[in-house]
């Protein structure tokens, strides 16, 4: 799940300290039809299973290697599981809600205006295709006459604010991590392209194949714009060696990781005179920011080589990577040749064969520009207030259940755990959707400018950022939109989020029994929850700010803890050579073995988890983690995997189901797993965390 964004929203805070509650019962509710012909739902179905592969030797093909084996990668998809079926479901529920509203007459200005023209806008392929490059040609004639590098950096604010891209770095406005009442300016490394900067740095085969490939895709966009082959190479050459340089300046995604490396807060005068090219005195009021005394840099080593290269590099040439910032960010939006071009391209990193539908492309950008208009129309037709209820009770009992386990670590000293406790009650929950919607009040949408809807929502939200500078930090805000598959935990607001999205099965149904909910829907809470202990989360305390509340000793100790878990995760083998990335996917792993302890030890506490009554041939333990290893079914391309080994703090799905298993004893016990088996390790081996 997604971890460590900043974000924000309402408390659905205990009134109660931990040392008095009390895990609370929870009745699953029961499908029924009106006629009572629907055959009963199989939430751990057999026939999804490969019975011929031992449980000990590889759980997640025991548990799901029919299912695998049955359900090929759509052609339009670079993986197929849990989530990616979940997403379409949802996509489809919008695609339903879109195309009845967007044929509505609406009034202006009205939820239903905003998102039905969007979406229509969306859809008129007819007027995208006969614009081709004229929604761009006033950007690069106004790029044209850049005559300095003053000019230089006037265009890359312009094309910041007025929602053209985000060339040169990182900018942002959010909560200060070490005083998380105020808002504060926020500079980051990027100014690249590609995912992550090992694509420009190293040699290996693969990264020289997708460096060519990347010319090749700036030659083909350059071309579609008017320019010579000779101009659009030459231009290539000059965009991926200025990339290259600022990649050579950024932070590995491990270093990335630790927020003491990334907070760097300076006096505006110091840094712009550290960086006299990047005169912030000069610049903030150019981001409509006034009187700012300071702001915080997240890497000083790329802001300073940024410096250094906006004073060696030719204006002609920083007009042509500003060109390239224009045409990348709009190229999905335009006509077929671009919009198949930046396909072409991508898809050599994801392994995707064909686009998805157009329609379903719009109502995933609908949802994703204009997240809490359209969420209100699906919260009112798709969630449930018992969902709401269900969820609430839920995660009551696993914050007792959390709040039990670290009262019992062995390894931990009693001043530690009554911060962590106090960390812990602290939590914000919340479920569903906003209590205070999003209206994005002043945002009109054209129903015959899809590209300049797109330009005009990304420059309301940077104008709405950067007003929220002198004003308390909000905490109703979300950061993701109520149909999003997925959940998060922030640090700095130190709260878990589960959008309606995911409140469904493999993870979470009413009809389900205790086993099936808690090894889903309760191992993605406790993996929130254990967010807030890993080696990111942890260092934030009670009300969010960065500030150290661990003794010395407790620290070492946790670190040496931590440190099994790299050891673990980079053994394994994800893609030929290609391992698991340790260091980059600690929290998660972290976040993953914590959650199913923190279930499981609550799923004991229900009339189920303390039965022996199979269901389908089942015990209730065996249930339990086969609905954990089934929410994390499926498959993906090779070219997808390898991109994720670089970029994505998450592990593998087989090795999410798999690693955290090893080290729990009620998994060995569940299913006889003995040694000999490939997935046995000894006792004395076995890691405790949480």
């Amino acid at each position: 799940m997604k971890s460590g964004i900043k974000i924000i929203v309402l408390v659905l805070a205990l009134a109660l300290p931990f040392s008095v509650l009390i895990a609370k019962p929870i009745k699953s509710g029961k499908l029924k039809s009106k006629n009572n012909t629907i055959p009963p739902k199989k939430f751990i179905d057999p026939a999804n299973m490969d019975l011929s592969i031992k449980p000990g030797d590889d759980f997640f093909g025991y548990a799901n290697g029919n299912w695998i084996k049955q359900n090929s990668i759509p052609s339009k998809e670079s993986r197929w599981g849990s989530f990616n079926i979940l997403k379409q479901e949802n996509t489809d529920r919008l695609l339903g809600i879109l195309k009845d509203v967007s044929k509505q007459s609406n009034p202006k200005g009205s939820l239903e205006q905003r998102v039905g023209d969007l979406f229509a806008s969306g859809m008129d392929s007819l007027a995208i295709e006969k614009l081709g490059f004229e929604p761009l040609k006033q950007d690069f004639a106004r790029i044209d006459k850049i005559a300095s590098l003053d000019d230089v950096m006037d265009e890359a604010v312009f094309e910041r604010v007025n929602g053209r891209g985000n060339p040169l770095f990182g900018f942002s406005v959010s909560q200060d991590a070490k005083h998380v009442t105020r808002h504060i300016v926020q500079i980051t490394q990027g100014g690249t392209t590609l995912p992550d900067r090992d694509y420009y740095i190293k040699s290996y085969s693969n990264t020289l194949k997708i460096q060519a490939a990347y010319k090749q895709y700036i030659i083909t966009l350059f071309s579609l714009t008017g320019s010579s082959n000779e101009d659009a190479t030459k231009n290539a050459n000059t965009i991926f060696n200025i990339e290259a340089e600022l990649a050579k300046a950024q932070l590995s995604r491990v270093a990335l990781r630790d927020p003491k490396i990334t907070y760097n807060k300076f006096a505006v005068t110091d840094l712009s005179t550290i960086t006299p090219n990047l005169n912030w005195s000069s610049l903030l009021p150019k981001f409509n920011l006034q009187k700012q005394d300071s702001l915080i840099v997240g890497s000083t080593g790329f802001i300073r080589a940024e410096n250094e290269l906006l004073g060696t590099i030719s204006t002609e040439d920083w007009k042509v990577y500003l060109k390239w910032n224009i045409l990348k960010t709009a190229a999905s939006s335009l006509s077929s040749p671009f919009v198949n071009a930046n396909f072409t391209f991508n898809s050599l990193l994801s392994g995707q064969k064909v686009q998805a539908p157009r329609n379903e492309r719009i109502a995933d950008l609908v949802d994703g520009s204009l997240g809490e208009l359209l969420g209100q129309l699906y919260v009112a037709k798709y969630f449930t207030p018992a969902a709401k209820a269900y969820m609430v009770d839920l995660v009551n009992n696993l914050k007792v259940t959390l709040a039990n386990r670290i009262q019992g670590l062995t390894w931990m000293s009693d001043a530690t755990k009554a911060k962590a406790l106090k960390k812990l009650n602290a939590f914000t929950v919340k479920i569903g959707y906003p209590d205070k919607w999003q209206n994005y009040d002043g945002l009109s949408i054209d129903r015959n400018n899809y590209l300049g809807n797109l330009r005009n929502i990304s420059a309301w939200k940077f104008k709405y950022m950067v007003s929220q500078i002198d004003k308390p930090v909000d905490k109703t805000r979300w950061s993701m939109s109520p149909p999003t598959v997925n959940a998060y935990y922030s640090p700095i607001n130190n709260e878990i989020v589960f959008p309606a999205g995911i409140l469904q099965f493999p993870f979470f149904d009413f009809g389900a029994d205790d086993a099936v909910n808690y090894g889903g829907i309760g191992a993605v809470i406790g993996h929130e929850m254990t967010h807030g202990f890993d080696d990111q989360g942890r260092q934030y305390d009670a009300d969010g700010t960065l500030r150290n509340w661990w003794t010395d000793d407790d620290a070492n100790k946790f670190k040496s803890k931590a440190d099994q878990v790299v050891e673990q995760y980079n053994k394994l083998i994800v893609l030929d050579t290609l391992h698991v990335n340790g260091s980059l996917t600690l929290g998660e792993n972290l976040a993953d073995l914590g959650g199913l302890n923190i279930a499981y030890e609550a799923f004991k506490k229900t009339q189920q988890g303390q039965s022996t009554k199979k269901i389908d041939g089942f015990t209730p333990d065996q249930r339990f983690f086969l609905s954990w290893a089934q929410v994390w079914r499926g498959s993906q391309r090779p070219e997808a995997a390898a991109q994720r080994i670089l970029t994505d703090p998450h592990s593998p799905e087989q090795y999410r189901s798999n690693a955290p298993l090893t080290n729990i004893d009620a998994w060995y016990n569940a299913f006889d797993i003995k040694p000999g088996d490939k997935m046995y390790k000894k006792v004395e081996d076995r890691i405790k965390v949480w």
